[in-house]
Parts: C-alpha cells; sequence; structure tokens
C-alpha cells in the first residue's frame, strides 16, 4: 500500500509513521509513505499557498495552482484513488476503511485555513472524508488516522484486526491482564479457566453488551 500526502507540513506526517505499527510496516515495506509539499510547487517568488477570498470574509483560502500542480507531480499506479480531507467529506467508518484497502495507492490533499479553492475539487474530484463532525486545524490529523485505519488491513502489518470494535460490527469485548486482582477488581474467571470455547462464548455475549449500552446505532 502506498500512500502519497500533499500537506504544507509533511514533518508531521514523518513523525508519526516514524513510531510503532506504522514504523514497522514501513521497514517491513508493506506500506510506503510520501510527502510533497505544495509550497514547492508555487509559481508565487514567497512560496505563498493561499489568498484572501473573492467575496470578503475571515480567513485565507489555499490556492488551486500549487495544489493541483503537486497532485499531478505524483506518480499514480493504475489501482489509486485521490482523497480529500474535510469536515464536508462522508464520515470516515470501517466500510470506508475496507473499500479504502482495496486501492493499491492512495493519495490525500491536507487542507488548511478556511480550506481548498473550489477548482482544487473541480479539477481533482476527490473522494472527500471527514473523521468527524467537527473542524481541526488541518488535515494532517486527519490523514493519519486514515493511514492507520487503512493499514491495519494490510496483511502482515498486525496479527488481530479480526477483533477490532467495528471490524465484526459490533465494538470489542473487554481485555484484562495480570494481576489477577486489582483494588477489589477481579479478572472474571471465565478467562482463567482455560476452556477456549467458554471464553469465546463470553467475549461474543461482552462484545454485544458493550455494542447495545454504548452503541445501539451498529445493532440496526
Amino acid at each position: 500500500m502506498r500512500f502519497d500526502v500533499l500537506t504544507l507540513f509533511p514533518e508531521m506526517i514523518e513523525t508519526y509513521c516514524s513510531f510503532s505499527i506504522l514504523k514497522r510496516a514501513r521497514d517491513a515495506d508493506l506500506i510506503n509513505v510520501n510527502t510533497l509539499n505544495p509550497r514547492d510547487f508555487s509559481l508565487d517568488k514567497h512560496k505563498k499557498v493561499d489568498d484572501t477570498p473573492y467575496g470578503g470574509g475571515s480567513g485565507m483560502v489555499l490556492a488551486p495552482q500549487p495544489f493541483v500542480d503537486a497532485w499531478e507531480a505524483v506518480g499514480k499506479c493504475e489501482n489509486s484513488i485521490t482523497v480529500m480531507l474535510t469536515p464536508q467529506g462522508e464520515p470516515l467508518n470501517e466500510k470506508i476503511v475496507r473499500e479504502l484497502a482495496g486501492f493499491d495507492q492512495i493519495v490525500m490533499l491536507c487542507g488548511h485555513y478556511e480550506g481548498f479553492d473550489e477548482r482544487i475539487r473541480q479539477i481533482i474530484k476527490p473522494r472527500e472524508i471527514s473523521v468527524g463532525d467537527f473542524v481541526l486545524t488541518g488535515g494532517e490529523l486527519p490523514a493519519l488516522c486514515l493511514m492507520d485505519a487503512v493499514s491495519r488491513k494490510v496483511e502482515g502489518t498486525i496479527n488481530s484486526a479480526h477483533d477490532d470494535s467495528h471490524a465484526n460490527g459490533m465494538l470489542e469485548y473487554p481485555h484484562y491482564t495480570k494481576p489477577r486482582e486489582y483494588r477489589g477488581l477481579l479478572v472474571p474467571d471465565v478467562l482463567l479457566s482455560g476452556n477456549h470455547k467458554e471464553i469465546e462464548q463470553y467475549r461474543r455475549e461482552q462484545s454485544l453488551i458493550r455494542t447495545r449500552e454504548r452503541r445501539p446505532d451498529l445493532l440496526g
């Protein structure tokens, strides 16, 4: 899986991808992460990438030329998709993560300020995705959320994704580790029984209970 991230702050992407599971996945060549800074493509002598909005209003708008040129400079494979991270997009969920994991390459556009000049959308025609009904300072955190979630679907990255919350349409069951007792709270006896069939049944039941309590909408 290849990720190409268009960002004004490539250090944010590189730093996060230098730790934990994503670092191991990169080191094992399971994923490839590249960053492009639209400033490097700006034709403005000061490398500006934004300007004041036509029609007035607060803030600055990201100009089309640097972002479109940067996007066109990305080498794209046949099975590639471009994603724009924006609060106007469709909410990211497990279904979309699985769909995106089916591509060989994901190109991501990270916005800032008041957002993108509309012509960037019209020319590139990205799939627009949001990580929630709120606004962040920039698109880097949503891009990292998407990268992290999709990378977990890449074979060899981790071994236990099938038990994750949402992987089977429900929230994950509770986990316990040593010690057996902590501040008067005990690990359920069934987890110490060694009976794998009973443990599996217990975990299914707990998963259903937790989903009903916290996210009944997932059960339809």
